[in-house]
């Protein structure tokens, strides 16, 4: 499975305002809080936590087929991070995510798979190469299979991003 969440920095810095008191308890359990406090930039730190939530959830969503506000229960770790990207984990429940995200042009876009090695399979693709399920859940149709690969599209102000797991060698319709 697969989900991702793009962030346009412009447009969540005239949107929301991250310093609103309350606003990271209610979001962020303790840990997560400790690693915005001891940020180098805070703001994306919030930003880099939040999108690694967004993605981890439409994961959870496929599984679970509920719609629920549940921040809090998604659970974030970074196990590696530099100036342009990070990769961590993301727990719900006995659930484990990974997710990789990278930071460009005032851009935060985060993906998340359920299987650590699909990591290594996650492309881009069109918008227009994906359907939707009767619940509204992305895919894409990939020739010489069978069934149908998940996708994942994620907006926020000027930016889209699409992507789904192609395993070497197949191509989608």
């Amino acid at each position: 499975m697969i989900g991702n969440d793009v962030i346009d920095l412009v447009q969540s810095r005239k949107e929301s305002n991250w310093r609103r008191p309350g606003l990271i308890p209610k979001l962020f359990d303790v840990n997560e809080q400790l690693l915005i406090s001891n940020s180098e930039d805070p703001e994306i730190a919030i930003w880099v936590l939040w999108s690694m939530k967004e993605a981890a959830y439409k994961i959870w969503h496929r599984y679970t087929r509920v719609r629920k506000y549940i921040p809090k229960k998604l659970v974030c770790s970074l196990v590696t991070q530099c100036n342009n990207s990070a990769a961590g984990e993301v727990t719900c429940g006995r659930r484990t995510f990974y997710t990789t995200t990278q930071l460009s042009q005032g851009i935060i876009h985060t993906v998340a798979v359920d299987n650590l090695g699909n990591l290594n399979h996650v492309a881009e693709i069109e918008r227009d190469r994906i359907f939707k399920d009767y619940y509204g859940i992305p895919y894409i149709i990939i020739e010489g299979q069978q069934d149908v690969s998940p996708a994942s599209v994620s907006n926020h102000g000027r930016i889209e991003k699409a992507v789904a797991i192609l395993k070497p060698n197949l191509h989608f319709f």
